[in-house]
This record gives C-alpha cells, structure tokens and sequence, in this order.
C-alpha cells in the first residue's frame, strides 16, 4: 500500500477535499474494527495525503458512536505522520465570531461513554498530555489561515462535551466561566490517540455559532450549522491546501517519540495477543 504522509479528517458539513488528485478508495481493516469510512488518498500540492470523513459521508455516525481507534490506526497504517482535523465548533466567546477559524492548544474533557486509549489488555502507557497540540503544525495552519486572509486565531481550549444533544445554558455559561474558548463533540479524543499513536495532530475549529449562552443570537440549530458550513467550506479547503503546501518534510517536533518514555509495562509481561494488536503502535519499543 503506497504511503501517505498527511492525514487529513473532514468534520461535519466536510465530506470530500476539494483539490484532491490522483485520487484512489482504500477500506482499511483494523485491530479496533472498521473506521468511519474509506480514506481517499491522492495528492494535495504534491503531498499523499488520505481523507478521512469523521462522521462518514452522508453523516451517518454520531460523535458517541466514532470508533475514534479505528480512525487513528487506520491513518498510521496508510503512513500517516500528520493528522489536520477540521471541526464545527460553537463560540463561547465573543471574540471567536461565526466564520472564525480558532487553531486551539488545550482540551477540556466533559465526554462520559468513549473509549480513547490503545492500551490496556496487559499493557500501561502514560504519555504526556500537557500540550496536545503539535506547535510546529499549529504555526502552519495559523500561517496558512493569514495568506488567504482568514480570521485565523491560534491558541484557547476547546471544550469536548459528549453531546448528540447541545448545551444547555447553565452548561454554556459555566464553561464560559471556566474560560473555555469554543465547543465541540469530537477532537479530543483524535488528539489523545494520535499522540499515543505518535503522529502530529492540530485542530481546526470552525465556528458556526455562539452556541445558545449569547443573549442577542438564537440558540444554536443544525439548519444554523450547516448554513455556516456551507460558507466554510471552501475556506477550509484553501486552508488545508496551503497547510499541506507549507509543512516542513521533516518533523522538528516531539510527536514521533511520545511513546518512547511511556510505557510502563515489563516488555516481557506484555500479553503475545496485545503485542500482536498494537504491533504498529508499540513495535519499535516492544520486539
């Protein structure tokens, strides 16, 4: 299977990338079972990337039904080292305006039913989570953002309830005075497993509305949704297409050895069966 290097993940309202050549459907089978959907690999501004949509096309996976492994593993087995997720996201600030693109630096869980660890089954790693982000790929995108002239803002949290519901306005405003910047369903748990699966991850949260805490804008509504993501959409393509294009061959960063202080199982303790299943996950550090 030809490798790619750039993973790219379609949030709702995204399910194709535009611009997108030499394009081929891969199924990739998983040890964590079946992703979302068929990645599309091609070529972006000569780089081999795989497309991924989040919720598969058509929009038929719930944010608590993501088998959020399979989509990670799925990426890492096509060669991906980088991983740009795209977000619908509401605002729970002023200053993050419908339109908005916010490339945040934190995550705040509030999700209660998902599974977001490879490990477990006779094998303990804990990697480092303080900042979940790849700067280097943040930088880009934020760069990417100002060259087409996008409202670009990196840095902030980005809230990460369970959902399918939306906030109340009690949960709105306590999240707005814990400082949480924008709110989402989906990119936290991406972000914890592509740092075990050591690959670079950054979130592109694309604000639709203000959730339903602002007193001068109605509570937020899918028909609203997907009415902003439409006038998104073409912006998001042109901010992928410029991150691909201006993201170094090498990685600088850290990503690509998260797990290489983690894991804190005996190597000869670890079950033949879970080796076997994370083989691609702990290969190097477990023989």
């Amino acid at each position: 299977m030809a490798q790619t290097e750039i993973g790219i993940i379609g949030g709702s309202g995204l399910y194709s990338m535009p611009g997108l050549t030499k394009t081929k459907e891969v199924r990739v089978k998983t040890p964590f079972g079946a992703p979302s959907d068929a990645y599309i690999c091609g070529l972006l501004e000569g780089r081999k990337v795989a497309f991924l949509a989040r919720h598969g096309r058509g929009h038929r996976i719930s944010p608590t039904e993501l088998n959020f492994r399979a989509n990670i593993h799925g990426f890492k087995q096509l060669g991906v080292q980088r991983i740009i997720s795209l977000s619908a996201v509401g605002s729970l600030k002023e200053e993050h305006k419908p339109m908005d693109f916010v490339i945040p630096d934190q995550f705040f869980d509030r999700t209660r039913h998902r599974v977001d660890t490879f490990f477990g089954g006779g094998v303990v790693a804990h990697i480092a989570f303080a900042d979940p982000v790849c700067s280097e790929m943040s930088q880009v995108v934020e760069a990417a953002c100002r060259k087409i002239g996008v409202n670009g803002k990196r840095g902030g949290t980005y809230l990460c309830m369970e959902g399918p519901q939306f906030s109340t306005k009690a949960e709105s405003n306590v999240y707005r005075g814990l400082g949480m910047d924008v709110i989402g369903m989906t990119n936290l748990q991406e972000a914890k497993l592509a740092r075990e699966a050591e690959v670079c991850y950054v979130t592109v949260a694309m604000v639709t509305d203000y959730d339903c805490w602002h007193p001068h804008h109605d509570s937020v509504t899918v028909d609203q949704i997907v009415a902003v993501l439409g006038k998104n959409a073409e912006n998001a393509a042109r901010v992928v297409r410029e991150t691909v294009a201006g993201l170094p061959r090498e990685r600088s960063c850290k990503c690509g050895s998260a797990l290489a202080h983690a894991i804190l199982t005996d190597r000869k303790k670890i079950p033949a069966a879970t080796k076997k299943r994370l083989r691609l996950i702990i290969g190097k550090y477990a023989k």
